[in-house]
């Protein structure tokens, strides 16, 4: 029980640290629990502690949200920014619910998918980075509907494990104009609807496979969680303004080609096939 509940402290401290960052905060937990041994069944483990992620921004940008959502009723400004939240949202919903089942059962069970999408996604990463940099909007604020909706599309591509959300949605606000620092902004007010939608969402769906036995394990993986991401979050705009998004991208396929070899060599709890 011990070494489970250190190991949930590891997964947790994981996906807290990588959440909010474009290095998949999903692959990096697939992987870990895979060479780890560690086992959740329907992935409820992964699905619980994201709570804690989601907690976390929540309190960081609490008084944005409250400031924003006050000012709705007689800014046009920040209703049209809440508007273009739920338009960026609403392609993973259609998405998600469609093709939950395929996502869960079949893409989160194959760590060799991970580790290869780890690889490409850090290789968009480097080249949007060297992209000329000219953006055309400095400010998630006055992002454009046409704008939001493009980063919602590219969120979609988010529901293969190794693509990574918060990578997604930055490469997508990144190749329409937005410049580093707004794209990452972005991507954090619009996980909030996505990470509170998919986690109520795969708790309904895995509900019968819950249990109290799980509650110690989980709890834990749930602050872990929690701490790492708010470190996160208050470090990570400072970050990419000065730094880019290149130290993710080598990261990214250092990782991935590190958990091929690994599979390869038959290392951690199965082959990956």
């Amino acid at each position: 029980m011990e070494n489970t509940l250190f190991v949930a402290a590891v997964l947790g401290v994981l996906e807290g640290l990588t959440e909010f960052i474009p290095v998949s905060s999903t692959g990096h937990l697939l992987l870990a629990a895979h060479f780890l041994g560690f086992t959740s069944p329907g992935n409820t483990f992964a699905v619980l502690i994201q709570l804690g992620a989601v907690l976390a921004i929540l309190s960081v940008y609490a008084g944005r949200l409250i400031a924003i959502a006050t000012a709705a009723p007689h800014d046009p400004r920040a209703r049209r920014f809440i508007v273009a939240v739920l338009v960026a949202f609403l392609p993973a919903v259609v998405i998600g619910v469609l093709a939950h089942d395929i996502i869960k059962n079949v893409l989160f069970e194959t760590p060799t998918l991970i580790a290869v999408m780890l690889i490409l996604g850090g290789v968009v990463l480097l080249w949007v980075d060297r992209m000329a940099d000219s953006p055309r909007y400095h400010d998630a604020l006055d992002f454009p509907l046409s704008l939001a909706l493009r980063i919602g599309l590219f969120q979609c591509l988010a529901m293969i494990p190794g693509v990574s959300r918060s990578g997604a949605t930055i490469v997508g606000g990144l190749v329409s104009g937005a410049d580093k620092r707004s794209a990452a902004e972005f991507s954090f007010f619009l996980s909030m609807p996505t990470m509170a939608g998919a986690f109520a969402y795969d708790l309904f769906k895995n509900r019968h496979l819950l249990s109290t036995d799980d509650l110690a394990v989980t709890g834990v993986g749930f602050v872990a969680a929690f701490v790492s991401a708010v470190f996160v979050v208050r470090r990570l705009l400072d970050f990419v303004s000065r730094r880019g998004y290149a130290p993710f991208g080598w990261w990214r396929i250092a990782v991935g080609v590190i958990a091929l070899a690994a599979i390869w060599a038959g290392v951690g709890a199965g082959t990956g096939s």
